[in-house]
């Protein structure tokens, strides 16, 4: 006797929720444990112990008890403040400003270059169109990889907030290509081009207010992967980076090396939050849309 297509309909249903739920439960458990740990006393046995205390996100975020343990967790004073007779220093995360800004100018550079790219792949039919699709992705290789050849061809730029911000666009880039420019496949780019043209717009007009709004998703989902990546980005930046303030992902290294594991749960649970911070930021910016006026 052959089931039923409803039995196997809600069989199969239930045999896909399963799949999915343990899968995602797979995925996320690492992160869930690491956030928990953070806020753990110690971890000695199997599972972490002595909750609940704030101790780590305090040395991780410059609220330790003492200037000393700030400054050890590679925190840098941003003003002193006179205060009865004492003073009163504040440190700030320098490598949390100092990464984001990196990371932020990496995703201008690929959404100047990026968008353009993928577009003209999209839009057109030109002699090397296939060399330059390929071109566009050829940077997805190891950052260690790029850190050497980057140093050996610009080597001015090496130990520069500039060569960091560089090296990410180049890195990233395909990603932000390969988002957008399936976002413009999607498009009817020659009817829209075509409609804002009647209407008397000119070519730099129509693509900033008419084609790149239209794209929104494929790029903000490009910003979103080259800065959460560029942001977490190790290899190249400890190939390329020699003093000074160290970007987020050496920061992180260097904690998860020479701190309790629990100090390093909290070092990387503020990169999770912060990952979905900006996330959520660009989302947000994604929904409400955007609009670029040209002339």
């Amino acid at each position: 006797m052959r089931p039923s297509p409803s039995l196997s309909r809600r069989l199969g249903r239930s045999v896909v929720a399963l799949t999915l739920f343990a899968t995602v439960a797979f995925l996320i458990a690492p992160i869930v444990l690491t956030v928990v740990a953070s806020f753990a006393a110690s971890w000695t046995g199997v599972l972490p112990s002595g909750f609940v205390t704030f101790e780590n996100w305090r040395a991780v975020l410059g609220l330790a008890d003492t200037i000393g343990s700030q400054r050890s967790m590679g925190w840098s004073p941003l003003f002193r403040l006179p205060l009865g007779g004492e003073t009163l220093t504040v440190l700030v995360p320098a490598e949390l400003a100092f990464s984001i800004g990196l990371a932020l100018g990496g995703v201008l550079i690929n959404l100047v270059v990026g968008v353009p790219i993928a577009y003209a792949v999209a839009r057109y039919e030109f002699p090397g169109r296939e060399w330059v699709n390929a071109v566009s992705v050829l940077p997805l290789v190891p950052g260690v990889i790029l850190g050497v050849a980057f140093l050996r061809a610009y080597p001015d730029l090496s130990a520069t907030s500039f060569g960091l911000i560089v090296g990410y666009s180049l890195l990233k880039a395909p990603f932000m290509v390969m988002a957008v420019q399936s976002e413009f496949e999607s498009m009817p780019l020659r009817q829209l081009e075509e409609s804002a043209r009647s209407l008397g717009a000119s070519w730099p007009r129509t693509f900033l207010t008419v084609i790149v709004p239209n794209a929104r998703s494929g790029i903000v989902s490009g910003a979103i992967i080259c800065w959460a990546l560029a942001a977490a980005e190790f290899n190249f930046s400890y190939i390329v980076w020699a003093n000074g303030t160290q970007p987020l992902a050496l920061f992180l290294q260097r904690h998860i090396s020479n701190s309790s594991f629990t100090k390093a749960a909290a070092a990387v649970s503020m990169f999770f939050f912060i990952i979905v911070a900006v996330t959520l930021l660009l989302q947000r910016v994604g929904r409400r849309g955007f609009d670029i006026r040209g002339g």
